[in-house]
Formats: C-alpha cells, structure tokens, sequence
C-alpha cells in the first residue's frame, strides 16, 4: 500500500469510526453490600440506542443516572439479569418514575426471565397507587425470556443465556453492535474498500456473564468476544477476607485466566468489593494481568468505556 492510499484508507477508517459510538457507562460498580459505591449496573450505548442494564438496590440509580445526564424520558429498554435486591429493586423505581413522567413518548420495554417478571410485576402492584399502575399498563411492556432467546433492541441483537446460577435464576447475554470487530481491521485498502461497500463488517461482540462464575455450558456464548464483563468480587490475594468462593463468586485472577482461556480481546471487571477503592484500579488490573494478555478496565462508578 503507497502513503496516499494508506492515507485514504486511514481517513476512510476515521470517518467509518467517528459515526460508531458504542460506549459503556457503569453506573455502579459494586457487589450488594457497598455503601461508598452504588451497586453494578451500567448503560449500553449505541449511536441510536440505549440498553440499562440492572438498575441497582434502591433509588440511588435516580441520582446515577442524573449525574450520566440521563433523563428518565430517555430509558426505553431495560435488561434485568436476576431478582436479587441489589439488581431489582432500582428497576421499581425506574418503572415508578416512566410511569409518573410528564410527557413520556413511546414506550419501556423491560427484559427478563420468569422470575424476574414475577418479583417486579408482585412489588408493583403492591407498593405502585392506582393512576400509577394505570400509567405502567399504558407505557411498560413485559417480556419474559428463555434461555437463548434471540431478540433485538434498537441497532442491538442480543441473546440470553441462563448462566446455571445454583443460587437465583440469571441471564447473562450477548449482545452485537454495529461496528467493526478489530478482527475487521486491514491494511488492505481493497478488502476494506469491499468491507465498508457491501456492509460486511463483523458486529463488535460483548459479552456479559452476570454476577456469579462462569458456566462452560455457555462457552459459545463467550468464545472470542471483543469485550468480556465479568465479576471479580476481591483479589484472589484477598480471598481470605472476602471469601468470595464461599458465596459463588469470582475473583480479579479468575477474570483474568477465563479471559484467557475463552480468547476475547478486552475484559471489563465489575461487582467488586469497596474496602479497597483507593487502590482497586491497579490491583485488580494488576492481578488479572497475571494470565490475561488483553487490555483490562477496572471502570468506577459512572466512568465511560468507549467500545
């Protein structure tokens, strides 16, 4: 390839890039119990869609989504992996708050298994007052998923996968984004030119496997994914403090070693502990490092992740 035609092809890439806006924002980071931190959950963002994913323990994912510069009018999809309270509970106040919107336009879509539909669908009609639950019937849509369930969200192609949790029902998913996978990327300005005109770019794959270990059952799932998150509950250095084996959790090593095993690109660690925060970025980092080879975040609450 000659400088001018390296040239083009670089600009060609840039222009290509600058309309994908695939980016992550987490806001929380931490397992159920913190207090400093807001419980994980985080925002999938594409160019034209936007995923919540989980909402956290309370109504303290109002004021994260606030300092996201999120409004309520905005959130039209939302993915809940499982029924635990620092997962579901934040989503009755989402759902309170679509319902009680002044001029709310189109509609919630909430995704979930059967046991998720039925915790959120019993507290509402529980705690929610009538012209509430009048606006849910209106303006919110349920749908209960199976495990590997295919469905699509905006520009968004997702699939679940129950991650086999001996502890509560969970999803995990899948999900391709419209992009170019870095497998995509050449040099070779005719393969690329023939790329970008018929639109044969691979999606950029993420992958998120909830809360709990992995599952080899849902390798296919994984394997080779751009972006893997995954929870990392302590250091492995620190597995005596926070036992996290003992409560079906995973630690910064294993994260490290499965992103390895499994060969995705970058590895995204969340649902930690909070007793080690001034540090937690490099440690975690550094300890994932031992066997994984890719590039890791250890994002904190309300950091953007560019995909």
């Amino acid at each position: 390839m000659s400088v001018n035609e390296k040239t083009n092809y670089n600009e060609m890439m840039d222009k290509i890039m600058d309309k994908i806006t695939n980016q992550i924002t987490m806001l929380g980071t931490g397992n159920a119990t913190v207090s400093q931190i807001y419980n994980t959950c985080f925002l999938l963002k594409t160019s034209s869609t936007l995923l919540l994913v989980d909402a956290g323990g309370g109504n303290g994912i109002l004021s994260q989504l606030k300092k996201a510069n999120v409004q309520i009018s905005d959130i039209h999809h939302l993915f809940v992996t499982h029924a635990h309270t620092d997962h579901v509970l934040g989503v009755i106040w989402v759902i309170r708050m679509v319902a009680q919107c002044k001029g709310y336009e189109g509609l919630l879509h909430v995704y979930g298994n059967d046991k998720v539909m039925k915790v959120i669908k019993t507290i509402i009609d529980m705690i929610l007052a009538k012209k509430q639950l009048a606006k849910v019937a209106e303006r919110v849509v349920f749908h209960q998923l199976e495990d590997g369930d295919c469905f699509e969200v905006g520009d968004m192609k997702l699939e679940c996968f129950d991650i086999q949790s001996t502890k509560e029902k969970q999803f995990g998913f899948r999900a391709e984004l419209p992009g170019t996978s870095e497998d995509n990327v050449s040099e070779d300005k005719a393969a690329s030119d023939k790329a970008a005109s018929e639109n044969h770019a691979k999606p950029l794959v993420l992958a998120c496997l909830g809360d709990e270990p992995y599952n080899e059952q849902n390798r296919r799932y994984i394997e080779g994914a751009d972006w893997m998150m995954c929870e990392a509950f302590c250091l492995y250095a620190d597995r005596d403090t926070f036992k996290p084996y003992e409560k079906c959790h995973s630690t910064a090593l294993d994260a490290g070693k499965l992103a390895e095993e499994l060969g995705v690109k970058n590895l995204i660690l969340y649902h930690t502990e909070e007793k080690t925060l001034a540090n937690r970025k490099e440690n975690y980092t550094r300890e994932a490092a031992e066997n994984f080879k890719g590039r890791i975040f250890v994002p904190d609450d309300l950091e953007v992740i560019e995909l």
